[in-house]
């Protein structure tokens, strides 16, 4: 045992160096080892679906993500490292290994001793020093320049997801995570569907997602696809400008930037926002056929923004149209 979790510390200290390397199956020793036993002390997030855990190896760190038991059956975890092991991007956490482990242990049920069957289901990934986006959003004092970079990535993710045939269906910003660098990195795949290679869509019965960045064709469930996906794009990127989820008007936003800008940069830096704000509110249209028609879509108008120069005439009051 203790020879097979010395390998298994070897080959996961490998991935950690050399990104090729595949992810793979982990032994619960190991994850219990290099997290002291699931200590408090190395927590470091937690939700209704798993507590997530710092492992530590050597000078290097990962995250360890343990799931709660029953919050999701057998063909749900398998499911979610089918959608793992076929992402590999910059602009996504990276998928190290799984532990499906299944062991009986002595207990005690109505005074007498039985054997327990304890199930436990664990995620290892690569660890992301900054945080959630969530907490970021909240910085009164958060710089433009990182805002533009970090909607420029979470849309370069998504578009990969999508061209990979994955609709993640639970994308907010908790679910986004910054590296060192501000570089966002989509996470938390548990929720998503992993779609064959003539396959385009699903039909669910059921709520899947989170209420504010769920799209209004998903809040009775409904059909599934790569426009509700952009929905929750939309929100992410009003709150990225506003610090809240609610519309506002493209002015007001306008406003309330213009004294964090750059004089000398002002202009086109205005035109970035004002883009990125009016193509966030297309994303939010209640007829998904009227959100943009991809991911791919909204970069490719980034990308003609930044090419064209702008002037703009300030207004009385300091704006500028």
């Amino acid at each position: 045992m203790e020879r097979k979790a010395s390998t298994a510390r070897s080959d996961l200290e490998q991935m950690l160096v050399q990104e090729i390397v595949e992810p793979k199956a982990l032994p619960l020793s190991l994850l219990q080892d290099i997290t002291s036993d699931f200590s408090d002390d190395q927590e470091i997030g937690s939700g209704g679906f798993a507590v997530v855990y710092k492992g530590i190896l050597g000078d290097r760190a990962v995250a360890v993500k343990k799931l709660l038991k029953d919050v999701m059956d057998e063909n749900e975890f398998w499911r979610e490292i089918e959608c793992l092991m076929r992402v590999k991007h910059k602009n996504v956490v990276r998928f190290l290994g799984y532990c499906d482990d299944r062991q009986g242990n002595i207990a005690w049920y109505e005074g007498k001793r039985v054997m327990a069957d304890v199930h436990q289901r664990l995620l290892c990934f690569e660890y992301i020093p900054k945080g959630s986006l969530e907490k970021y959003i909240k910085d009164a004092n958060r710089e433009w320049a990182t805002c533009y970079k970090i909607i420029k990535g979470i849309c370069v993710g998504l578009q990969y997801l999508h061209e990979n045939r994955i609709i993640h269906m639970d994308l907010k910003p908790a679910n986004i995570l910054l590296d060192d660098n501000m570089i966002p990195k989509i996470t938390d795949f548990g929720l998503s569907r992993c779609f064959d290679e003539n396959q385009s869509r699903d039909i669910t019965k059921t709520i899947i997602g989170t209420m504010g960045y769920l799209a209004p064709e998903h809040r009775e469930g409904g059909e599934i696809a790569c426009s509700g996906d952009l929905y929750s794009l939309g929100v992410i990127i009003i709150e990225i400008l506003t610090g809240q989820k609610g519309h506002q008007d493209t002015e007001d936003v306008l406003e309330s930037w213009i004294d964090r800008l750059e004089r000398s940069q002002r202009d086109k830096l205005c035109e970035q926002i004002r883009v990125c704000y009016e193509t966030a509110l297309e994303c939010r249209e209640f007829n998904p056929k009227k959100r943009p028609a991809s991911a791919r879509n909204i970069i490719d108008r980034l990308h003609e923004m930044e090419s064209i120069q702008v002037n703009y005439t300030p207004h009385a009051n300091g704006t500028q149209s």
